[in-house]
């Protein structure tokens, strides 16, 4: 049984639009990886493949691995780590077939060690905020980690971002896949129930990405998981998304307070600078929105089936993004709080607006706001997500 929401891949795959998204369900043995130099590919290797490398080792002793997925024919590689299930890398070919990492990282687990906002990281168990970090299920309340202000910001102190992730890979012609497990233990951050999450990341032929989350739990809890990738279709050592054109397929978004805690309100977009029904820049009306974009938007139609939920183009590189996913919102966040301090794998320093993320979740604070979809997870249901990336150029 599953709830608000959530479904398998295979239930999907009657759909046209979708039939492209579902990997085939044969594996094979993990391939030796192919190279791609200068948009040059050899023909005479497995279209896609998977390499795996040593990344280091966390303070306290546990191996880090760093997994590369590759289309090999069609240009695409994504390198994702087993430390927080993090996206490290993500190259993407323009219009005229030059690849470029759009993500934003590091090139060493140190880095990422040492404290980050989330680059490319799984966050949960709760991602995004829960006010006063309190909420109350079967009639108890429950206490998480303080980490943002007042609030529980993405799992608390130690969440999913910087857990060690058990992987497993297979290819199939047409796809190669990372499954990453987690077990989250009953109390951890404050969380009720012992929880069993997957995070299963697929490279399809097609050049999509494709994010499916999976858990259990021996308790009732509450549960909300994204990635959190940060974005420059343009390349991550580019500087500024401003330029970048966003639409996202939402009429209403939930506004929120200083500390970023949605008010209760489902308001709509239209006449403000949440109108992203249209495409706009993002950095058209930034300036009337106090802050920069932290915003979730509630997808039209989100929520239970696989639909579109926001598509980026940058308009220099031609590379656009395709947001799909079954999650009822999505949050935009305009990279406000780079501060110039990290310096990016590409030797840049990451500055304020330098990425977009656009993070498919459920509502900010949902267990406290029963208007909203629920995010309680009991004990003998299957939580079900997915979120597919799909990449283009025109």
């Amino acid at each position: 049984m599953t709830r608000y929401g959530r479904i398998a891949a295979r239930t999907v795959s009657a759909a046209a639009m979708c039939a492209a998204l579902i990997a085939g369900t044969g594996c094979e043995a993990t391939k030796p990886a192919a190279t791609c130099v200068q948009g040059k590919v050899d023909s005479n290797k497995a279209p896609m493949s998977i390499t795996k490398s040593e990344f280091g080792k966390t303070k306290d002793g546990q191996q880090v691995d760093l997994y590369t997925l590759a289309n090999v024919h069609n240009g695409m590689t994504a390198k994702i780590m087993t430390y927080g299930g993090i996206i490290t890398e993500l190259h993407v070919p323009d219009k005229a077939g030059k690849q470029a990492d759009v993500v934003l990282g590091f090139n060493n687990l140190d880095a990422y060690l040492a404290g980050h906002p989330f680059f490319g990281a799984i966050a949960g168990r709760y991602a995004n905020r829960i006010a006063k970090g309190k909420f109350t299920l079967d009639g108890k309340e429950y206490d998480l980690a303080i980490n943002n202000g007042p609030n529980s910001l993405h799992g608390g102190i130690k969440g999913f971002d910087k857990a060690v992730w058990q992987a497993e890979s297979t290819t199939t012609h047409d796809s190669a896949s990372l499954k990453l497990t987690y077990v989250s233990k009953d109390g951890e951050e404050g969380y009720p129930g012992t929880l069993t999450t997957t995070c299963t990341y697929t490279l399809t032929d097609k050049n999509e990405l494709k994010i499916e989350f999976e858990a259990t739990t021996d308790k009732d809890t509450v549960l909300n998981l994204t990635n959190h990738s940060y974005f420059n279709l343009a390349g991550e050592s580019s500087g500024k998304i401003l330029d970048a054109v966003l639409t996202i397929n939402a009429d209403r978004y939930t506004p929120v307070d200083a500390k970023g805690i949605p008010t209760g309100e489902l308001k709509d977009v239209k006449g403000t600078p949440m109108d992203f029904i249209e495409p706009h820049a993002i950095g058209e009306r930034i300036a009337q929105v106090k802050g920069g974009y932290d915003h979730n938007f509630i997808v039209n139609g989100g929520g239970g089936k696989l639909a579109l939920a926001a598509k980026v183009k940058d308009p220099k590189s031609g590379r656009t993004m395709e947001v799909w996913t079954t999650q009822p919102g999505v949050q935009l966040y305009t990279a406000n709080f780079l501060d110039g301090k990290l310096t990016g794998i590409g030797g840049t320093k990451y500055k304020k607006h330098d990425a977009l993320c656009l993070e498919t979740q459920h509502y900010p604070d949902s267990p406290n706001h029963p208007s909203f979809p629920t995010t309680t997870l009991k004990r003998g249901e299957k939580y079900e997500q997915m979120t597919v990336y799909r990449f283009g150029a025109e």
